[in-house]
C-alpha cells in the first residue's frame, strides 16, 4: 500500500495537484482535524520497503451513516478536495462510489446549514474517485493480482521453507493453515510452489471421503521415502455438507488413522505484514501513477473506476461493476480461468495415472525455478505415460551420454531449491551435432524440454537449422525460458528474473538503511543482465532510484552531469541519500569504477560515494513464490504441448516432427502463455547484444523518472489505457487530490 501513495503523492505533485494524506481511513476523513494533511514530495520518501500503511487505516461505522458521510463531505470542501484515491478492498471501494453518488446531495445540505457558501459549492460540485486493490486474499474480480497478495505468498513460502527442514529431520507431518475466509488462492498457489501433498480451499469441497483418500494418498508418500508431508488448509475451507475443515480436524484424522508424528501452524496476521515483495512495490507503483492519471482524465460522467493489472498492462474498469461481479460470487472468466489453470496444474502434480521417452535439461546460467520446472516436468510426463530422462550439465553433458530416466520420487523437494539440481551449462550444441544425434538414437528420445536462458534459444535454433542433415532432431522441442537477465525473444517475463529482482530489491533496501545514520551519501549500484537493463530498470523503480543506466538507453557526460547535479539539489532536501543502478554492460567506457570516481569528483563537499557491485547474490537463494508458481505452471503446459504434438506427429511406427511449429519457446505474452516457433522468434532477436528487438518494461523507464522528481513526459498509451498519446506535464492547478 506505501508503494502506491507514494507513487499517487508524487505523480500527483508532478502535475501540479495538491494532494493530501487522509490518516486512519474513512475514520480520518469523517473526524477530519490533523488526519486530513498535506503531502509533500519528501512526505513519502522511505516508504517503499516499509510493509502496512504509513497512513493508517481502520473501520468506520460512521462512514456507514449519513450523518458521517457529510461531516466527511465537509471536512474534504473545507479543503477543497475534489478527487478521492481509494486503496482498499470491495468494501471500501463501495462505500467510496456511494460517497460520489450522494455527493451533490452532500453540498446541496452544507450549504442549507450555512457551512458552506455558494462559492464552495460550486467550486466543489464534482468529486472524482478511483480506487485501487489492497488485499492479500486476490479476491476482487477485474484484476489479475491485488496489491499485497504477492508479499503474502511471501511470508507463507518462508514459513513452509523453514518448517520442511524441520519436518524432514524428524519425519513429520505440518498442517498449515492459511489466511482465505471465502478465496483459495493463497492456499492453492502456495500449494502448487510448496509442493504440498494435499490443499483445502472453500472453492473446491473435497469429494465424500476425502479422509480415506488423503490417508492412502499421506502413505503412499512415506512408502516411496519420503519424509515429510505438508497439508495446507485455507481457513474457510469446507466440506460438501458446508461442514467447516478445521486445521485441528486434519491434524487429529492423520493421527488416529495413520499415527503420523503431526503439527499444526497457523499462520494469521504473519501474512499481513514485513517488507513487501519486489512485485507488489512494482504493481502499486504502477497503479499509484496511473490513479492519478485517470483522476486528471475524469469529467462529470465518468464513473468511478478502480485501476487493474491485466497481464503486465495496468487498466481501469468500472468500479461496481467489478464490486457487483464479488459480491454476486460471480468470477470474471479470466479470473475464473487462472484459479483453474492453478488448480488442474496442481492436480496433474498430484495424483498419477503408447509411452514416448522425453528429455528434460537445463541449459544457460542457473536460474532459479527451474528446479521447480523440472519437477512439474517430470511428475506431468509421467502421468501423461511418458519415460522422463535428465540430461545432466546441458549440452555438454548430452553430447557426453550423460543421460539417465528420472522417476516420480527423484524430483521431491525441487520445488523450493534454488540453482540447478541437473547441472545447467552454456555449450551451444553447434559443435557436437554428431554426437547428440548419436545419444538422441542410443537413449530413443522423442521429445525435448529445454529450461535456460539465451543460450537455450540458440540452442533448439541451431537444433531446429540442423533437422535438414539429421533426423534425429525431427522431434518435438520447447523451451521455458528462465534466466535472471530477462533476455529470451517471445516472453515478457523469465523464470528466475523475479527472484533476482527480489534479491536486488533487499539489498537495495539494506544499503539504504544503512545510510540511514549518515547523511549525504549517494551509492553506486551495479547489476547483472547482460545487454538488458531489466533488472536495472525494474530494480530501481522496485527500490526507488534516483538514477538507471542501462544499455537500451544511451546517455553521455552531459546526462552523467545532470544526474549529479540532480542529487545536489535533493541533498538540501530533507532526503540526503541518493541510489543510483547501473546495467553491467551499459556503456563500455562508463564503467561502474567510473561513474563512482565521477560521482565523487563532482559531489565533493556536497555528498560522499559507496559503490557496490551485487554479482552473483542475484543469481542465488531459494526461489520467490512466483517463480516457483510460474515455472510448475509452464513446464506442465509444455509436457501437455509436447504430448498433443508426439501423437500429431506419430506415423508409421516413429515420431517425425520437421515444421516449424514444432520447435517452440512457450512464453508469457501479456497474460497469455502462447507457444512461438523459434523460427520466427529469429527476427525479433538481436543476436550481438543477445536481447529482444522490442521490451515491454522499457515504457516504464519514463514513470520511473517522474517519481525521482526528473522533469519528464509521460504517455498515458504506456500504461496500456490509451491507444492516442497524450502527455501529461507539470501544470499550474488548483486540483486537490487525497489519498
Amino acid at each position: 500500500m506505501n508503494a502506491a501513495v507514494r507513487a499517487a503523492v508524487r505523480m500527483g505533485i508532478y502535475v501540479g495537484a495538491k494532494v493530501y494524506f487522509i490518516h486512519e481511513g474513512y475514520q480520518g476523513m469523517v473526524d477530519g482535524g490533523d488526519n486530513i494533511k498535506e503531502a509533500k514530495w519528501e512526505s513519502v520518501s522511505s516508504m517503499l520497503q516499509v510493509g502496512g500503511t504509513v497512513i493508517g487505516s481502520a473501520r468506520c461505522k460512521d462512514f456507514r451513516t449519513h450523518e458521517g458521510r457529510l461531516k466527511a463531505a465537509h471536512n474534504l470542501v473545507q479543503r477543497d478536495i475534489t478527487n478521492l484515491c481509494v486503496i482498499g478492498g470491495d468494501g471500501s471501494l463501495t462505500g467510496a462510489n456511494l460517497f460520489r453518488e450522494e455527493w451533490s446531495s452532500l453540498l446541496e445540505e452544507l450549504l442549507q446549514q450555512g457551512l458552506i457558501d455558494e462559492e464552495a459549492t460550486q467550486r466543489n460540485s464534482e468529486l472524482h474517485i478511483v480506487g485501487m486493490v489492497g488485499s492479500i486474499d486476490n479476491d476482487f474480480c477485474g484484476t489479475d493480482m491485488t496489491i499485497g497478495t504477492d508479499s503474502a505468498l511471501h511470508r507463507i513460502i518462508e514459513v513452509v521453507d523453514a518448517i520442511m527442514t524441520t519436518a524432514q529431520s524428524h519425519q513429520r507431518t505440518f498442517v498449515l493453515e492459511v489466511m482465505g475466509r471465502h478465496c483459495g488462492y493463497l492456499a492453492l498457489v502456495s500449494a502448487l510452489a510448496c509442493g504440498a501433498d494435499w490443499v483445502f480451499i472453500p472453492e473446491m469441497p473435497p469429494e465424500d471421503g476425502w479422509e480415506d483418500n488423503m490417508c492412502q494418498k499421506l502413505s503412499e508418500i512415506r512408502s516411496r521415502g519420503s519424509r515429510l508431508n505438508i497439508i495446507i488448509v485455507a481457513e474457510g475451507a469446507t466440506d460438501r455438507q458446508g461442514q467447516h475443515i478445521t486445521s485441528d480436524f486434519v491434524k487429529d484424522l492423520v493421527v488416529r488413522r495413520l499415527g503420523f508424528d503431526t503439527r499444526v501452524t497457523i499462520l494469521g496476521h504473519v501474512q499481513r505484514g514485513g517488507t513487501p515483495s519486489a512485485f507488489d512495490r512494482i504493481l502499486a507503483s504502477r497503479m499509484g501513477v496511473e490513479a492519478v492519471l485517470a483522476l486528471l482524465e475524469a469529467s462529470a460522467n465518468t464513473p468511478a473506476c478502480v485501476v487493474s493489472l491485466v497481464g503486465n498492462q495496468a487498466v481501469r474498469l468500472p468500479l461496481m461493476e467489478c464490486v457487483q461481479m464479488v459480491s454476486m460470487f460471480v468470477l470474471e472468466t479470466d479470473m475464473r480461468l487462472s484459479f483453474e489453470n492453478n488448480l488442474s496444474t496442481y492436480r496433474l502434480l498430484s495424483f498419477r495415472k503408447s509411452s514416448f521417452n522425453v528429455a528434460v535439461m537445463n541449459v544457460g546460467a542457473p536460474a532459479a525455478g527451474m528446479n521447480a520446472a523440472v519437477r512439474s516436468a517430470v511428475r506431468v510426463g509421467i502421468t501423461e505415460g511418458h519415460k522422463m530422462f535428465a540430461v545432466n550439465d546441458g549440452f555438454e553433458g548430452f553430447y557426453k551420454g550423460q543421460i539417465k530416466e528420472i522417476k516420480w520420487g527423484d524430483v521431491g523437494g525441487w520445488t523450493g531449491q534454488g540453482g540447478s539440481l541437473l547441472g545447467t551449462k552454456r555449450t551451444l550444441p553447434g559443435k557436437h551435432l554428431d554426437k547428440i544425434a548419436e545419444q538422441m538414437r542410443i537413449h530413443n528420445i522423442n521429445a525435448l524440454l529445454v529450461v535456460g536462458g539465451f543460450e537455450a534459444f540458440e540452442s533448439i535454433l541451431q537444433l531446429y537449422v540442423a533437422r535438414a542433415d539429421y533426423e534425429e532432431f525431427c522431434i518435438p522441442m520447447c523451451i521455458l525460458p528462465a534466466t535472471i537477465s530477462n533476455n529470451v525473444p517471445g516472453t515478457d517475463l523469465s523464470l528466475g528474473a523475479d527472484t533476482s529482482l527480489n534479491a536486488i530489491v533487499e539489498t537495495c533496501d539494506r544499503i539504504k538503511q544503512s545510510a540511514s545514520g549518515t547523511k549525504r551519501r549517494v551509492f553506486i549500484i551495479e547489476t547483472m543482465g547482460g545487454y538488458c537493463g531489466y533488472l536495472a530498470t525494474v530494480g530501481g523503480l522496485a527500490a526507488g532510484a534516483d538514477t538507471v543506466y542501462i544499455y537500451e538507453e544511451p546517455f553521455d557526460i552531459r546526462d552523467l552531469q545532470a544526474n549529479v547535479e540532480h542529487l545536489t539539489e535533493k541533498m538540501k532536501t530533507s532526503i540526503q541519500r541518493g541510489l543510483v543502478l547501473r546495467n553491467e554492460n551499459c556503456n563500455e567506457n562508463f564503467t561502474t569504477d567510473f561513474i563512482y570516481q565521477l560521482y565523487s569528483e563532482e559531489g565533493r563537499g556536497v555528498f560522499d560515494c559507496r559503490k557496490n557491485i551485487l554479482g552473483h547474490m542475484q543469481q542465488g537463494g531459494a526461489p520467490s513464490p512466483f517463480d516457483r508458481n510460474f515455472g510448475t505452471k509452464i513446464a506442465a503446459k509444455a509436457m501437455q504441448w509436447i504430448t498433443r504434438t508426439l501423437k500429431e506427429s506419430y506415423k508409421g511406427g516413429r515420431v517425425f516432427a520437421n515444421s516449424e511449429d514444432t520447435a517452440c519457446l512457450l512464453g508469457m505474452r501479456r497474460r497469455s502463455l502462447v507457444f512461438q516457433p523459434v523460427a520466427q522468434l529469429r527476427d525479433e532477436t538481436d543476436f550481438v547484444h543477445r536481447i529482444p528487438k522490442e521490451q515491454w518494461w522499457l515504457k516504464l523507464r519514463p514513470l520511473m523518472k517522474i517519481l525521482a522528481k526528473y522533469k519528464t513526459s509521460y504517455d498515458v498509451s504506456d500504461s496500456g489505457q490509451l491507444e492516442h498519446v497524450t502527455r501529461v506535464r507539470p501544470k499550474d492547478s488548483n486540483t486537490s487530490t487525497a489519498i
